[in-house]
């Protein structure tokens, strides 16, 4: 089993956000976007965060969340944490 990309994690990150602020265009959303900025309520970001997190099957402790400043840096630290489950995994 390979490691989603960036990409593709942006990708689900981004389907999670416009499915649950409805107000959001897709088009607008990008790395470099944050969230809060977009018109997503904390609550919002919460929802997102966690589908997101449920979907790749990882966990991230909140700690490392509240440091992030946009929408690339969650992605990033999903994709870093997927892919260490993911080597521990094959180990």
């Amino acid at each position: 089993m390979t490691t989603p990309s960036t990409e593709e994690i942006f990708e689900i990150v981004k389907r999670h956000l416009t499915e649950i602020v409805t107000e959001i265009d897709p088009a607008v959303v990008t790395p470099a976007g944050n969230m809060k900025e977009l018109g997503a309520s904390s609550l919002d970001i919460v929802e997102v965060v966690s589908c997101s997190m449920r979907e790749l099957r990882v966990r991230v402790p909140r700690s490392e969340l509240s440091t992030l400043k946009d929408i690339g840096g969650l992605v990033d630290l999903l994709h870093h944490t997927k892919q260490a489950k993911d080597a521990a995994a094959s180990a």
